[in-house]
């Protein structure tokens, strides 16, 4: 049997001018991979390292690399490892002015996916407010490169607000091969000011997810909300209506976990008895598609996701390692080629 360990510190020691963290749930538990599921982990570390990519599990610290680097996934961060906005949750390097897009990226990109065989393949961004395009054509050019190398993968983007840039917007998503358009709201309208760069906002994400699912009817439009940093159940309740009005019919919500002392401190953890409230709202709601537990990422199992938005039975919000529970009490999933996922 695998050793279950906590994903991350259950506390630290306190120094003077420093509060002590939290300490973790008794549910903040996950697998190490062991065996087999050991070795696919390695490999897919090595195929991403050798095709030189940044990944969003290790720039941005997820809790789930093991869970899913050990079944060969991941999800690949491209426009470079550090972005434009300091929003005080997110662990990805910030400057202002980054390095230059890299023009073999696209090329990189899609050896990678092409060599690990996926079904369906989450590209996600961090913001280049220093483009005029916020980064668009680039994230073009990946897309349709990832599908002519391999025309049979499903292709998720998980894309920046533009600065708000509808006409970017309408060039990115112009004819080009995707399933899912993806955008997250991160906090609940409230908490903008506190959690999210100035230049991002709630009502500037819904208006990106608006448009992209008025420009794209034949898209799956995706959204993630994090809990713990200071909202009520209430206002998860609302900003989740808010996100359905606006055209969005995949949801994930996840715990927020504090990545060091410089990012914002942990409000609370919700017991796992209101993630199962959120995800039974969600879905009578009529959300097509719903994520919602403690480890739960943006990504998270994407292409399970996906599929369950397509008529598929729900099978992303409960697992055999207890890292996401929902109201799907006793259901056990089966495991199989699902894509890349966080």
């Amino acid at each position: 049997m695998a050793r279950r360990l906590p994903v991350v510190k259950s506390h630290i020691s306190h120094r003077p001018g420093r509060p002590e963290r939290k300490r973790l749930p008794a549910w903040f538990k996950t697998q190490l991979p062991t065996g087999e599921a050991m070795k696919i982990f390695e490999e897919t570390r090595s195929r991403v390292e050798s095709n030189q990519l940044n990944t969003v599990c290790e720039e941005a610290r997820c809790p789930n690399i093991h869970d899913c680097w050990s079944r060969g996934t991941a999800t690949f961060m491209i426009a470079g490892h550090a972005c434009t906005r300091g929003c005080r949750f997110c662990a990805v390097d910030t400057m202002k002015t980054p390095a230059p897009l890299d023009p073999n990226e696209p090329s990189n990109l899609a050896e990678a996916v092409a060599r690990m065989g996926l079904s369906h393949a989450v590209i996600t961004v961090v913001n280049r407010d220093d483009l005029p395009d916020g980064g668009a054509q680039h994230y073009r050019d990946c897309i349709t490169e990832v599908h002519n190398r391999s025309p049979e993968v499903g292709l998720e983007l998980l894309c920046s607000d533009l600065d708000g840039n509808l006409e970017a917007l309408a060039t990115l998503l112009y004819d080009i091969p995707l399933s899912v358009f993806a955008h997250n709201v991160e906090c609940v309208p409230r908490l903008d000011p506190i959690v999210r760069d100035p230049r991002a906002s709630f009502a500037q994400s819904l208006r990106i997810l608006s448009e992209a699912s008025n420009l794209r009817p034949d898209l799956k439009i995706k959204s993630s909300l994090m809990v713990g940093l200071g909202e009520t159940d209430a206002e998860v309740v609302e900003a989740m209506r808010l996100l359905k009005d606006a055209g969005v019919q995949m949801i994930t919500i996840g715990q927020y976990l504090r990545p060091s002392d410089r990012h914002l401190p942990v409000d609370r953890f919700p017991e796992p008895s209101s993630f199962m409230m959120w995800d039974e709202q969600a879905r009578k709601m009529g959300f097509e598609a719903v994520a919602c537990g403690p480890l739960v990422r943006s990504s998270y199992r994407a292409g399970l996701l996906f599929d369950e938005s397509e008529g598929a039975e729900p099978v992303v919000t409960r697992d055999s390692t207890g890292s996401a529970i929902s109201s799907l009490q006793g259901h056990r999933p089966t495991m199989g080629k699902e894509g890349l996922a966080t």
